[in-house]
């Protein structure tokens, strides 16, 4: 079967089809729910980093007035932790016994009547500890280190002998702090029990994960818990794990036989939904005289909870990401008394792309070699590790394209040789790859009589755009109008879908989309197949083509029928079909297969006076494969890139290190990016579909943050002279 090129559906810039109801104030998001009875849950959090509970006193909380439970480790019941899941273990289940691991533990757990009365009764919790020191620096020699934890070290070559060979060598340590994610909308739970059935509204980026987890923590059936999430405020990686406030939550509703609804304070965002962890990363690399890279060595480090789990392989962007032939990447975490990290979009690719990237333009510099042209030079045609052809790769077009649209070439080479008035005018650049990642998935599509088609999985819309994307996608596949068409996510009942996360929804839930409405379409033909007045008599899926709600043959728009007269005809209501997408596997197809690939081009200004940097300029050119929506895409990239800004010049999450406190827990304290300090952006896509899926798309969530604050920080390096090393960059580091 073919689309029709009359169906101009794919690639247009169709405004999001969820905008009307997020504009008038109806698209419902956890929060916005309640239920008759609804009751209302605040935390208790511990105020040390580690140790063990003495005492804690409820007493006065449960006399307080509207209260009417108070869990702690000593009422709570026993709680295994939850599964294994495509992302790692479950985070450790809350009130189990005495012991703290962190500040901003949950100690406890309050439900009152109201918001307020539940608020105010937490604060009148008392709890005794026995503190012992706490460890919250990788570099502490009495912590815990785990090595190639995720058993992704790599090496390939001699790197000794080639660091022996080469002319040009340079080494540093890059650093990189904790971040938090934050999204705007804070994270909320609602849990409604009716009898063993339990419905939970949930901030969730993944659904199935948090029913799966649910059934194995209570106990309960998968089939008896339903997990909603139509819209979701947000999340940048926040919302992938089932955290442990969402049991809590559940838990209370239980016991108290009434709906409880949980929404975390600003400050409890900082401890309950992880955040990027910090990173200390040494990397050495050395070249010959012509400029060929001849070694790379890269060590990674970075800081893990006590008892749990984290992935971020930060040193493995450096065995893929260029043509060298002797390699050595090495990956270690170092376990500490702070809340459990999780990924923070761009995970590991944000803290190794900004280490490597940064060495690579020092290497460049060192050889006096315009850095576009020694990654060029040093440009990986097939996959390093595998040798194997990339499923796609326009990353030599990026690095092209984004250069003309930038001016590149107007770049004078001497640092410090470009101002603007009184400002240091700088030029960055970064190259920029993300690992392909997809699983199974699965999505239900149906057209119904009247010739509208559904389309649903239990997928979520974390502002991405899937809603738009997947229908237009159905749309195009149906041969219907989009306005024709509804698609659905968000709801645990619908047909299994991964998360919305590691760039890998969008290949995923499309191809299911893909193979639910081929299958759809082959259905029609099997009703009319044995038809001997139906021009669709024995037709085959390849020979037919769909447009304008109709099924015909290819070439002959004539010889062929609507989806409702054929309904109609049979006296059928609707024709349903179930489509399921698998990962493409390298063997199989011959190929690596490919993530998305993008370069980074940035224009800096700096005072050199007061140390103030500017970003005036920015140019994305982004490999992403197949474009469903070039506006949404476009948004993507330009929402991924305020992120490395923010990453670059203003996160940290501040943490004391004699307490365990995180010092700036709040927007007026943890600094993120404002539109007064994001410039107008560019963001151009190029190549062609990706041959290892149907649809051909790569994921690009991921892709607009990494490789930003590299190029800001050699951009830096272009005005000023200052070689970078750690984030984020601060006016201390720029006083010239």
């Amino acid at each position: 079967m073919t689309t029709s090129p009359t169906i101009a559906v794919i690639g247009a810039g169709l405004d999001r089809v969820d905008a009307p109801l997020k504009v008038t104030g109806k698209a419902q998001y956890p929060n916005d729910f309640g239920f008759p009875g609804m009751t209302h849950a605040a935390l208790v959090r511990s105020t040390i980093a580690a140790g063990r509970i003495r005492a804690i006193d409820t007493s006065a909380a449960l006399a307080a007035p509207g209260v009417l439970t108070v869990i702690t480790h000593l009422t709570a019941p026993r709680l295994e932790r939850g599964p294994m899941t495509l992302l790692g273990p479950s985070p450790p289940a809350p009130l189990q016994d005495d012991r703290i691991l962190h500040y901003g533990q949950h100690v406890a757990i309050v439900v009152a009547s109201t918001a307020e009365q539940a608020r105010h009764a937490a604060s009148l919790v008392r709890v005794g500890y026995e503190s012992t020191e706490a460890l919250l620096d990788v570099d502490d020699p009495r912590a815990e280190v785990l090595t190639d934890p995720w058993s992704l070290d790599s090496e390939r070559g001699d790197v000794a002998a080639g660091f022996a060979a080469a002319d040009v060598v340079v080494e540093g340590t890059y650093t990189t702090p904790d971040n938090t994610n934050n999204p705007l909308g804070l994270m909320a739970t609602i849990a409604v029990w009716n009898g063993d059935l339990l419905t939970v509204h949930d901030s969730t980026q993944w659904p199935h994960n948090v029913r799966t987890s649910l059934a194995a923590i209570f106990k309960i059936p998968e089939s008896g818990i339903r997990v909603l999430a139509p819209y979701v405020g947000g999340g940048f990686g926040a919302g992938l794990r089932m955290w442990p406030h969402v049991i809590l939550t559940v838990l209370a509703a239980r016991e108290i036989g009434r709906p409880v609804k949980l929404v975390l304070t600003r400050p409890e965002m900082f401890t309950s939904v992880g955040h990027r962890p910090n990173s200390v990363q040494h990397i050495k690399i050395g070249a010959n005289r012509a400029g060929d890279l001849i070694a790379i060595e890269h060590h990674g480090t970075s800081s893990v909870a006590m008892e749990d789990d984290d992935y971020e392989p930060v040193s493995l962007c450096s065995a893929v990401s260029y043509a060298c032939l002797n390699v050595r990447t090495r990956d270690r975490q170092v376990r500490l008394n702070i809340p459990c990290p999780g990924s923070m979009r761009g995970p590991a690719e944000g803290q190794g792309n900004f280490a490597l990237e940064s060495a690579i333009d020092e290497l460049a510099h060192a050889f006096g070699m315009d850095p576009l042209e020694f990654r060029l030079r040093n440009y990986a045609e097939v996959d390093p590790l595998s040798g194997l052809p990339w499923s796609s790769k326009a990353l030599r077009e990026c690095y092209l394209q984004g250069a003309e649209r930038f001016g590149w070439s107007y770049r004078t080479p001497e640092v410090g040789s470009m101002r603007d008035g009184r400002w240091l005018v700088g030029y960055g650049l970064a190259g920029v790859s993300y690992p392909a990642y997809q699983v199974p998935c699965q999505a239900r599509a149906s057209v119904h009589r009247d010739g509208s088609a559904f389309v649903r999985s239990a997928a979520t819309d974390i502002g991405t755009g899937t809603y738009t994307v997947m229908t237009q996608l159905a749309a195009e596949l149906l041969g219907l109008d989009t306005s024709r068409v509804r698609f659905d996510l968000g709801d645990s009942d619908m047909p299994y879908s991964p998360q919305a996360g590691g760039s890998g929804l969008t290949g995923a839930l499309g191809n299911a989309v893909h193979a639910a409405c081929r299958r759809l379409v082959r259905e029609f033909l099997d009703v009319v197949r044995d038809e001997v007045d139906s021009p669709l008599r024995e037709a085959k899926l390849d020979d037919v083509t769909v447009s304008e709600g109709r099924i015909h043959r290819i070439g002959a728009p004539e010889q062929g029928e609507s989806y409702t007269d054929i309904l109609a005809r049979h006296g059928l209501e609707e024709l349903s079909a179930d489509g399921r997408s698998t990962p493409p596997q390298p063997e199989e197809l011959g190929m690596a297969v490919a993530g998305a690939f993008g370069a980074k081009f940035v224009e800096v200004r700096i005072d050199p006076d007061l140390g103030l940097l500017r970003v005036t300029r920015v140019v994305s050119a982004i490999d992403g494969g197949r474009i469903l929506n070039e506006k949404t895409a476009t948004s993507q990239i330009i929402g991924g890139t305020v992120g490395g800004i923010g990453q670059a010049m203003f996160e940290d999450t501040a943490t004391d290190q004699e307490t365990g406190r995180i010092a700036n827990a709040t927007f007026g304290d943890y600094l993120v990016p404002v539109n007064a300090d994001i410039p107008d952006m560019d963001v151009i896509f190029v190549g062609e579909p990706d041959r290892a899926t149907p649809i051909g798309t790569k994921g690009i969530g991921e892709v607009g943050l990494v490789g930003v604050a590299a190029a800001i920080a050699n951009a830096v390096y272009h005005a000023t002279g200052r070689r970078i090393r750690s984030l984020p960059i601060t006016i201390d580091q720029l006083l010239l």
